[in-house]
């Protein structure tokens, strides 16, 4: 993946075949040619259907739209270059993938696994041709098989690319496939670089699902590829991964059952587990030097104290983007439970607060309206006195009458401050 660089593409989005869409209509779709035209373009090669690349090259040249002519160019280097099957020609399959590739779907898995498919169909029967990429081979092929000695401050830019620096590297074409093979059987263990000089890992994907690896569904079949059998490219600590089943994970498509394993495949990526590497110690432990020896096929690792904790030493596991979403959820949720409890106990204070203001302001309406009841009554009784003092105080002198009013008057101050006080 870090080779190809697909910038445009969803990493976990992979390639799953499609229901059966015609494959008349998907090169209509892509070319934007009649269906006259394309009826008669599309050949049988064995028991797949295909349309040659002189055919699309004589559109490409020609169709007056510019984008159409970028989609048929690059549809011919996915089946020419990327997925050779039938020389000169485009096989059905590559156009079923084509066409998802503006959706965000990422080609890596799918390339990947015919990369894998056809190499181990070569290793089981010591010979056949490789149907694959094989300049993304030769360009991952040297860039472990040849040291180097400075890594390029260019691969931390966001734009650069491996294959573009492999192309414009000068190498020599003139060795014979004696000299090859002679290079091959010699090679030592210090002659690998373990991790390619473009590499730039952060997380590793080692699982999906209930799968103890990564499967991969290609445009032909399927395969099983585990990444922690390869933990020294990362340059991490290689141990014993589990691999029971992993040979049964390789199909081909055709035959009963094989579109409920491809749903089983493509759920499975919706669930996908990633590591942070750690590199500790030696590159490798001293179990997996035996079993690698022995070659021992499906393995289960022990339960044992050390064997429970193997991948644990030496990755850290990271959840993956669902969990990532749930548990940022729940911690959302548990911060908003916490603020409504706290508005809860804040409501209660208020409605506290409230009561105590009414009882409060009751006290003083009831003081105000005693107050204003005893104003009243004075009122009445200085009218009442001063009536009595205009019919029966004749008699009095002046100073008497001066002390009545003075008294008089300061009760009637005492009044007016307990008025206003209240």
């Amino acid at each position: 993946m870090a080779l190809l660089r697909c910038s445009k593409s969803q990493v976990d989005r992979i390639y799953s075949r499609a229901a059966n869409v015609p494959f008349l209509r998907r090169l209509m779709n892509i070319t934007g040619m009649s269906e006259q035209w394309v009826t008669a373009r599309i050949k049988q090669k064995g028991d797949n259907k295909c349309i040659s690349w002189r055919s699309l090259k004589d559109v490409a040249l020609v169709h007056p739209d510019i984008k159409k002519r970028v989609d048929i160019f690059a549809l011919s280097i996915y089946g020419l270059v990327i997925f050779p099957r039938a020389l000169g020609h485009i096989d059905e399959a590559v156009t079923d993938l084509f066409d998802r590739l503006d959706k965000g779907v990422t080609p890596v898995p799918a390339i990947l696994a015919e990369t894998f498919r056809s190499l181990s169909t070569c290793r089981r029967a010591g010979e056949g041709r490789f149907i694959g990429c094989a300049q993304l081979l030769l360009a991952w092929f040297h860039s472990h098989f040849w040291k180097v000695d400075k890594v390029s401050y260019r691969v931390f830019s966001e734009n650069y690319s491996p294959l573009k620096e492999m192309i414009a590297t000068p190498r020599r074409d003139d060795i014979s496939m004696e000299k090859w093979m002679a290079i091959l059987q010699n090679l030592h263990e210090e002659d690998i670089e373990w991790r390619a000089p473009w590499l730039l890992p952060d997380e590793i994907l080692y699982r999906c699902g209930s799968f103890d690896w990564v499967p991969l569904l290609g445009i032909w079949g399927a395969i099983g590829y585990a990444p922690l059998l390869v933990l020294r490219q990362y340059r991490s600590r290689q141990f014993i991964p589990a691999t029971q089943g992993l040979a049964e994970c390789e199909f081909s498509y055709g035959g009963d059952g094989y579109k409920k394993r491809i749903r089983k495949i493509s759920n499975a990526w919706n669930q996908t587990r990633q590591m942070k590497r750690l590199a500790v110690g030696p590159m490798t432990t001293p179990e997996y030097e035996e079993w690698r020896v022995r070659r021992i096929n499906d393995n289960v690792p022990k339960s044992s104290p050390e064997g429970s904790h193997s991948i644990g030493e030496h990755l850290r596991v990271i959840p993956s983007e669902l969990e990532i979403l749930k548990q940022d959820f729940e911690r959302r949720n548990a911060e908003l439970e916490k603020q409504i409890e706290q508005m809860e106990e804040e409501k209660t204070n208020l409605r506290l607060d409230v009561d105590v203001q009414k009882l409060e302001m009751e006290r003083l309406r009831k003081g105000k309206a005693r107050a204003e009841e005893d104003l009243d009554s004075l009122k009445t009784y200085y009218k009442k006195l001063r009536s009595s003092m205009r019919t029966a105080g004749l008699g009095k002198t002046s100073e008497q009458w001066r002390k009545e009013v003075q008294e008089e008057k300061n009760k009637a101050d005492r009044w007016e401050t307990r008025f206003q006080e209240v």
